[in-house]
């Protein structure tokens, strides 16, 4: 017991070491990032700052699988250099048994990302996404989900419409149980629409059996209501701007995901991707063991120097393979090629047998 907790302190102590270097790097790189992003623009330089500190979090949550890989490499190559492991092996400790501390803590450290880390990625990812589109000048999210249903926003120099839908298509090009806001510039409600389905066309949103009324004060809108068989709305809306207003899954809470993804169903959305990328946060702990077994199998008995190099490349190599199939079976599980569950589970397990395979292997007793 007292060994596992010198193991799982020393692997702690080097996590911590360089998770504060990629810190350091990460802010650096993205300071200079935004100051070249916003060369001519008159944003002051602690604006930058606040940008740089919001974008951190998601970069170096993005960056936890290097970091575990870096972390096992170090730890084990450090105890085989010092001969720590041939003793603990010598009074009759497995290499096997050895790695209980890392993995536990590595196991932990990847609750304490999915639990913790990714609802503050979430929210800061979020503010920096508002912020950079105020100092940008690029448009902000148009599309929204609740549970009454679907709302979009659009506007001109004119007037600004609200869209509210009970549902939609797949990609969101056709709404169902359509009522449409028109507003002036002062807030004031002109008009208001209802149809059974509007279809995204280029330029306008081409509405069926819609009635029209106008919201005119000392008027009777029901009496000089208005019926018509099709009904054109212009629209700067597209298919990829609709899709996109989402965000990326990265964006929504890990609690509040499961919500999402069932407001994304009921609306008529195929909810596959966050699906997926749910399922994968779960994983996260046990893809970041994995990622530890690895390193340690490549580098838990090197006592030669000669080798140490190629083996420690080794491990760095079967690291990024890992990774690279991770982010390949996501893809696959987003286009339905793989079920959700295998694309977020499968790598991680195969991962953690193939290491403990290889571990096994050339374990000598």
């Amino acid at each position: 017991m007292i060994l596992h907790l010198y193991f799982a302190r020393r692997f702690l102590t080097v996590f911590f070491f360089i998770t504060g270097a990629f810190s350091v790097l990460v802010v650096l790189l993205d300071f200079i990032e935004q100051l070249r992003r916003f060369r001519g623009h008159s944003v002051a330089y602690e604006k930058i700052l606040h940008l740089v500190a919001l974008n951190a979090p998601a970069a170096l949550y993005q960056m936890l699988p290097l970091i575990m890989v870096l972390c096992s490499i170090m730890l084990f190559s450090s105890l085989a250099r010092s001969n720590e492991l041939i003793i603990a092996r010598a009074s009759g400790r497995s290499a096997v048994r050895s790695l209980i501390g890392p993995l536990l803590t590595a196991l932990a450290i990847g609750v304490f990302a999915v639990l913790a880390l990714n609802p503050i990625v979430a929210a800061t990812q979020k503010q920096y996404e508002n912020l950079f589109s105020s100092f940008s000048t690029r448009q902000v999210s148009t599309v929204s989900l609740s549970s009454s249903g679907l709302w979009l926003r659009q506007g001109n120099e004119q007037a600004q419409t609200v869209i509210h839908a009970n549902r939609a298509n797949l990609d969101g090009t056709q709404l169902f149980d359509v009522t449409l806001y028109e507003f002036d510039l002062s807030g004031q409600a002109t008009h208001r629409v209802s149809a059974d389905t509007a279809t995204l066309e280029d330029g306008y949103w081409d509405l069926l059996n819609v009635k029209e009324w106008q919201l005119q004060l000392g008027g009777n809108p029901e009496a000089d209501a208005d019926q018509m068989r099709q009904y054109r709305i212009q629209t700067e809306l597209t298919k990829e701007h609709i899709n996109d207003s989402f965000g990326t899954p990265a964006s929504i809470p890990i609690w509040q995901l499961p919500m999402f993804i069932k407001q994304l169903k009921k609306a008529g959305f195929s909810a596959r991707r966050h699906t997926v990328w749910y399922h994968m946060e779960l994983a996260l702990p046990l893809f970041l063991a994995s990622i530890v077994m690895i390193g340690a199998g490549c580098t838990v008995r090197q006592g030669r120097q000669s080798r140490t190099g190629l083996m420690i490349l080794m491990a760095i190599l079967f690291g990024f393979g890992l990774y690279f199939l991770r982010n390949f079976a996501q893809i696959l599980g987003e286009n339905g090629q793989l079920p959700e569950i295998w694309a977020a589970w499968i790598p991680p397990i195969s991962a953690i047998g193939l290491s403990l395979a290889f571990l096994l292997h050339t374990e000598d007793g």
